[in-house]
């Protein structure tokens, strides 16, 4: 979807400091044979800071650094992973409460790690439809340090991070342009993320652990026994280029005016060799560096890393930042930002 008409006014972060895989495999959290295979340096831990008092902290700082006020928001909408408070209770009204966006439409999305491409995607459609909209306020948070699950393990090349992001997206200029925003599905590797266990009644009601590992190898597995391969990720991988390409020719751009790209904060094997390889781009490019010492912080992967590359100095007037994030569904999502000017609150 083009949206060359929606700009970043403001973005936040709150980011926890960081346990270093060296202290997790001394603290026999972390397997020793998985440090050289993965190549990750560590993890964001929050303790007992709640995701929803993280959004908050990093909704706080992106309407303080841009000098917008929180009232005059349209839309709030809360992307998360893993679990946010009790029961029956959802965390965007916590952040309409605190911050005082009376008026505001609030909604909660569960897109799994991608879910701040689907909020761009919709926040940009909701401003565009109504002309007196001025600006929407995107956040995501989780914090991943719960019973039932286990950040070191839980996954396959990747370890679980803490964290929160904000974006605030307005009509009116900013320091950056979102030119573009798009998403592919493959309905059928949806079973990806559950397979070997049952949709009723769910795992978290029953005391079993998250096991996504588990749940890949049980699909894989499946997939064998039924069809003879697992030709499902052929498909699951094509999407990359795929979206990557339209989203790309939507910005008016090639990947060669790609400047950086943020993407999922996997392992070095999966980034290098799966997917940036597939797109001629070296490590170099990408911010993997940055992303392996904070641990794959949910839907706040690429927000957090374009954060980083901003007050970095790495990136400034005039660069193009591809956002590419894999997820559940299987999804594949994509967006191109365009820097406009330095940022006023990094001086």
């Amino acid at each position: 979807m083009r949206t060359s008409d929606v700009y970043l006014k403001g973005l936040g972060v709150f980011l926890p400091q960081t346990v270093s895989v060296e202290q997790a495999v001394r603290r026999g959290l972390y397997p020793r044979d998985e440090v050289e295979a993965h190549d990750l340096g560590g993890a964001a831990v929050a303790g007992m800071i709640s995701a929803p008092e993280m959004a908050l902290a990093a909704a706080q700082e992106a309407f303080k650094r841009c000098g917008q006020r929180p009232e005059d928001t349209d839309l709030i909408l809360y992307a998360d992973s893993w679990h946010q408070g009790p029961d029956g209770w959802q965390p965007q009204f916590f952040i309409q409460r605190n911050l005082g966006c009376d008026r505001a439409l609030g909604i909660e999305i569960r897109q799994g790690c991608n879910g701040m491409f689907g909020a761009l995607e919709l926040a940009a459609s909701y401003l565009r439809a109504v002309p007196e909209r001025e600006s929407a306020l995107l956040v995501a948070s989780d914090n991943f340090g719960t019973p039932l699950i286990d950040r070191w393990r839980t996954g396959a090349g990747f370890i679980l991070g803490d964290a929160a992001c904000a974006v605030l997206l307005g009509r009116e200029p900013g320091f950056a342009q979102l030119l573009s925003v798009c998403t592919t599905t493959v309905p059928e590797a949806e079973e990806v993320h559950r397979s070997g266990e049952a949709l009723f009644p769910p795992g978290c009601l029953v005391g079993r652990d998250l096991d996504l590992a588990g749940r890949g190898e049980s699909f894989n597995a499946k997939a064998m026994a039924e069809t003879g391969s697992t030709a499902v990720w052929d498909r699951v991988y094509q999407t990359v280029p795929d979206v990557i390409g339209r989203n790309l020719a939507e910005a008016g751009i090639t990947i060669d005016d790609v400047s950086r790209i943020a993407v999922m904060n996997f392992s070095r094997e999966i980034i290098e060799n799966r997917y940036l390889a597939m797109l001629g781009l070296p490590l170099s490019r990408s911010t993997w560096d940055f992303g392996r010492t904070v641990g794959h912080i949910g839907a706040s992967d690429q927000v957090v890393s374009l954060d980083h590359l901003l007050t970095a100095g790495e990136i400034g007037a005039g660069d193009h930042v591809l956002l590419f994030g894999l997820g559940p569904g299987m999804t594949a999502c994509s967006a191109v930002v365009r820097i406009l000017h330095r940022p006023s609150w990094l001086g």
